[in-house]
């Protein structure tokens, strides 16, 4: 008999013997512990746990304390969450107490136990624990019995108190300090002992979603400290990563918005916003790996180049003293015994003066050339607008510096610049050889390798492909991969133009000027015209006016076609 009832299916028989209300008690903690499981937000969570068990027991009001404890401090209870049906448009706001015997909140957290006060005006002078009945006083309300309980992790420590008040006779009650007394009740033992188990879940719910957001905090201070790292070994642009980050996340959440046209089906989710914002954040991440000379390169020559040519110059000119000087001395000997004539026609004076102007000349053409070398120093931004407008007598003298040659100390010929130094001055634009400019490229490879051997959680995992490709093109004319069209991911895509509207306008480059919005946007238009980046991102991006979060705005006269 025993054995065929061990073996008999759970059916109707059994769930007949259970009272309804229990069966729907039931009901509702399974649905709550599934609920809590998929809070996402802490504040949320903690809602969710006070309004259940209040749904439960009928309870007018309650609260959530957290222990909290700061590094080097002691514990405390932060008070996270207030709930009152009485008193529904009372708003209170986050606060601390100190973690001590002398609250209900605090007795509880400290021992672990559970208090269940039935009549909480009159509780036992001699008890360590007393009502703060501040509350009451303050909005007045009469607090009558209490339920306050630990929530405790797997290993018993308390990480809050779940603080219950008033179990009302019905749950459409309002309560006053007239008739609490009468509308209001004891929690009883087996009320207890759901609720107790309530707060086991909402503990084990609420340690996760902390350790979550620990991580998320762990993740933020590491992506912080990187950005800070980036900026220290790059000074030249600061900021940039975070523009580019503030940029791409806008136009990310503006491409959500779109209800037509080739974008109308992309939608972020927050998970995968912060996936984009980190991405952003760590895209250049890889130029700790550049050499620093190269990072912080302002000009086509590099200053200790610019100061050895100088040097050059110097003793040229010293050279062209040297020798005017010798060839008057050798000239006056020759002619010692030619005497000298008064007025302007000495032969021997007329000489001398030729040899001065001579070197006048000599010298005003070295003082030509160092201005032509500061000129053509400069980098150009957009196009080789300066060489192109080099005149024939500028490229003319361009061509007689680099084949002048002056007498060094050791009495040897040698150049004013270098194969190498005209190389970089020839640069129609921008400050980087080519040589320079592969170690630049470098980069992303280095960020790429960099990123993909952190232990991103899942939401974050694309993190190291999306920085990857912010250099690659459309046309497949990028790099470093090369790729084309759908090969790089939509994210890249935004980052892309967020990360080139940023360099055109950004106002730290020590190398250029920065160009006005409206010269930026049709830069990008005309580079979306020649598929290089997405067309329909950077209709999105002007028409939304996405470079307004960074405090930018065109003027009325400003025109973008």
């Amino acid at each position: 008999m025993t054995a065929s009832h061990g073996r008999q299916p759970s059916g109707s028989s059994d769930l007949t013997s259970i009272p309804s209300d229990h069966i729907k008690l039931i009901e509702k903690l399974l649905s709550i512990g599934t609920a809590l499981s998929m809070a996402q937000d802490l504040e949320e969570l903690l809602a969710f746990i006070l309004t259940k068990s209040r749904e439960i027991t009928y309870s007018d009001a309650g609260s959530v304390f957290l222990v909290q404890q700061q590094e080097g401090e002691s514990r405390y209870l932060l008070f996270k969450v207030a709930q009152n049906d009485s008193l529904p448009h009372v708003r209170l706001r986050e606060f601390a107490i100190p973690l001590t015997r002398h609250s209900l909140a605090g007795y509880v957290a400290l021992t672990g136990r559970t208090l269940n006060i039935p009549d909480a005006q009159n509780i036992l002078p001699g008890l360590p624990y007393q009502l703060d009945r501040n509350f009451d006083q303050d909005f007045e309300y009469q607090t009558c019995s209490v339920l306050v309980l630990p929530m405790q992790d797997n290993t018993g420590e308390t990480i809050g108190v779940l603080q219950l008040i008033n179990r009302k006779i019905r749950p459409d009650v309002r309560i006053t300090p007239e008739n609490a007394v009468t509308v209001t009740q004891p929690y009883s033992e087996w009320e207890e002992r759901v609720i107790r188990s309530l707060a086991s879940q909402a503990a084990i719910s609420i340690e996760r979603k902390m350790l979550h957001e620990n991580i998320e905090n762990l993740f933020e201070g590491f992506v912080r400290s990187a950005v800070q790292v980036i900026e220290a070994r790059d000074p030249t642009t600061s900021g940039h990563s975070e523009r580019v980050a503030d940029l791409t996340v806008q136009l990310a959440q503006q491409v959500g918005d779109v209800i037509k046209g080739p974008l109308q089906l992309i939608y972020f989710t927050p998970p995968q916003i912060q996936e984009i914002r980190y991405a952003a954040l760590l895209h250049d991440f890889g130029k700790v790996g550049v050499p620093e000379a190269i990072l912080n390169k302002r000009k086509k020559l590099y200053p200790e180049q610019l100061m050895v040519i100088q040097q050059r110059f110097a003793v040229a000119q010293r050279t062209l003293e040297r020798d005017c000087a010798e060839a008057k001395y050798a000239y006056l000997v020759n002619h010692a015994s030619h005497i000298h004539q008064e007025g302007e026609n000495c032969p021997h004076c007329q000489y001398l003066k030729g040899l001065d102007a001579q070197l006048e000349r000599a010298i005003a053409t070295l003082h030509r050339y160092q201005s032509l070398i500061l000129e053509i120093n400069e980098p150009e931004a957009i196009a080789p607008k300066q060489f192109e407008a080099l005149s024939e007598e500028a490229w003319g003298e361009l061509t007689a510096l680099a084949e002048y040659r002056y007498q060094d100390v050791n009495g040897e010929l040698q150049p004013l610049l270098t194969p190498q130094e005209i190389e970089q001055l020839m640069l129609p634009m921008g400050n980087l050889t080519q040589i320079e400019w592969q170690a630049i490229q470098a980069h992303v490879t280095y960020s790429y390798e960099f990123l993909k051997q952190i232990p991103w959680t899942k939401p974050l995992q694309g993190i190291p492909l999306i920085a990857y490709g912010h250099h690659e093109k459309l046309d497949g004319s990028g790099y470093p991969r090369g790729l084309k069209g759908d090969e790089i991911p939509i994210q890249t895509q935004m980052m892309a133009i967020a990360d080139i509207y940023d360099a055109l306008t950004a106002a730290d480059r020590p190398y250029k000027r920065p160009l006005p919005l409206d010269v930026a946007l049709r830069i990008l238009r005309e580079e979306a015209d020649k598929g290089k980046i997405n067309g329909d991102l950077v209709a999105v991006f002007m028409h939304k006016q996405v470079y307004k979060i960074l405090g930018h705005g065109l003027n009325e006269n400003d025109q973008v076609a």
